[in-house]
């Protein structure tokens, strides 16, 4: 059940090695990481499901041509 906790490992250290071969430092990778990761924790805590806000549903049209 954990298998995707393995995925995102392997995917995160493929991502660091790739901008550490581009002439990145790798703690300023991890430290870059960190801060994006944060900026996305935020804007998920303001807007956790855009559907969930009340107003005005727009119903989809009934304007089609006749084939």
């Amino acid at each position: 059940m954990n298998n995707w906790r393995a995925d995102v490992r392997l995917k995160l250290e493929d991502f660091v090695d790739s901008l550490v071969v581009q002439g990145a430092k790798q703690n300023e990778v991890y430290d870059a990481i960190r801060e994006e990761i944060e900026i996305l924790r935020a804007a998920y805590a303001k807007d956790l499901d855009p559907a969930d806000e009340p107003g005005d549903v727009e119903e989809p049209s009934d304007d089609w041509p006749a084939a």
